[in-house]
């Protein structure tokens, strides 16, 4: 027998006995580093105990087989699938639903729309999670109807992850999403609240603004998604409060760059120049600058072609530090001419 296969089912036999969930979880990825083929097959043995922590940490290998091996996630979510139509187990549910995200198969969805109505809030709880992982579906498709409805489950604890899901893994703007946001910016959960705000704010809803300014002056409310609201709103009355904040915390500097009127208006001139000197230097790039209303920024792309490079405006000026005329030559640097060739 391979040798590789031999580790898979003692990393196994060790997660199975294993005194916690975060041992087994260890061994579980370990094992399917190690031969990720014999670990969906181990997996599969799994499914097939009368034991529920089996067929949940079956579950969980299929997951962290395909986290790390592309080519076995078409086969994980179809036995995964397959599970869901016979298992009840509220705990293997939730294994299930963890493992069907980080497979990032389009099968997927069904089961997980299904989980979401399921009577044990610790089910839909990580379903809310998992739905995240594919909330940039249409604007109107089953993802975001279902976390839509999530956002008003009974459960705070629901209420809060798919308010995340449905406010910073998701792009989807429409009124009945912003309705939801809206909502729980009303919320008893601080948590769940605090969602709703920086999800408005990330689509640029002026509403947020005054929100957003009590979750900033509340050290407690304050963190990087916080920040990162702040960066996408720009509101100019957030600066003295981001100013109180270390610049050196993640997050902080960008908030305030994008905030600060008069830092904000110079990187709108450097991005001008930098396109405005491509397209006298290399028209045949095709240079471009635009921004998306859910996240912070300008890009800089070069053609038409959805495949086309695209840089972080931001990042190649620091990289040229700081000056346009210089990040133009090295944009036009990584994209020698046919002529100069």
């Amino acid at each position: 027998m391979y040798l590789g296969n031999d580790m898979v089912t003692e990393l196994v036999r060790r997660a199975i006995d294993a005194p916690d969930r975060h041992t087994s979880e260890d061994l579980l990825r370990r094992a399917a580093e190690t031969d990720a083929h014999h670990a969906v097959a181990r997996a599969v043995d799994l499914l097939r105990s009368p034991r529920p922590l089996e067929r949940a940490l079956g579950c969980g290998l299929l997951g962290f087989a395909s986290d790390v091996h592309e080519d076995v996630r078409a086969e994980a979510a179809v036995t995964l699938t397959a599970l869901a139509t016979r298992e009840s187990d509220p705990d293997v549910l939730c294994s299930l639903a963890r493992a069907l995200e980080q497979t990032e198969d389009p099968r997927a969805v069904p089961v997980l729309v299904a989980l979401a109505e399921h009577e044990d809030s610790e089910v839909r709880q990580r379903t809310a999670i998992a739905l995240g992982g594919f909330a940039d579906g249409p604007s109107d498709g089953p993802v975001v109807r279902a976390l839509v409805a999530l956002t008003r489950d009974a459960d705070p604890d629901v209420r809060d992850w798919a308010t995340f899901s449905l406010g910073f893994q998701s792009q989807a703007d429409t009124p009945a999403v912003r309705a939801a946001l809206w909502e729980r910016t009303r919320d008893a959960d601080p948590d769940a609240r605090a969602e709703g705000i920086r999800g408005l704010a990330r689509r640029r809803d002026p509403r947020a603004a005054a929100l957003l300014r009590e979750l900033l002056a509340d050290p407690d409310g304050a963190e990087v998604l916080t920040f990162r609201a702040a960066e996408i709103l720009g509101d100019p009355e957030l600066l003295p409060l981001l100013q109180d904040y270390d610049p050196d915390d993640h997050g902080v500097a960008e908030a305030i760059a994008a905030c600060d009127p008069a830092q904000k208006a110079r990187h709108d001139e450097a991005a001008w120049t930098l396109v405005h000197t491509l397209e006298q230097l290399r028209p045949e790039l095709t240079p471009a600058i635009w921004a998306t209303r859910c996240e912070p920024g300008l890009t800089l792309s070069l053609g038409s072609d959805p495949d086309a490079p695209v840089y972080d405006v931001a990042a190649l000026l620091a990289r040229a530090g700081g000056d346009p005329l210089r990040a133009a030559e090295l944009v036009g640097g990584d994209h020698p001419s046919a002529i100069g060739r």
